[in-house]
């Protein structure tokens, strides 16, 4: 994921994106992702993710799917 601004270098812009692909290390998955911005965003959810599907965040719509 890319990220980042001129004030806060490397922190995600969080609902941008539609899809997001995460990697075990990301786990536990929270919507929005350590890393976001949160001040501009909605309240964390922890979201349950396999490899058989996306997870989706019901706040924003945001698809999250398991990289192998």
């Amino acid at each position: 994921m890319d990220g980042g601004s001129a004030g806060e270098p490397g922190l995600i812009q969080p609902n941008t994106e539609n899809n997001y692909e995460v990697s075990h290390s990301d786990l536990p998955l929270s919507c929005p992702m350590p890393g976001m911005y949160l001040w501009n965003s909605h309240p964390k959810i922890f979201l349950a993710i396999n490899s058989k599907g996306p997870s989706k965040c019901p706040y924003c719509g945001a698809l999250y799917t398991l990289a192998d």
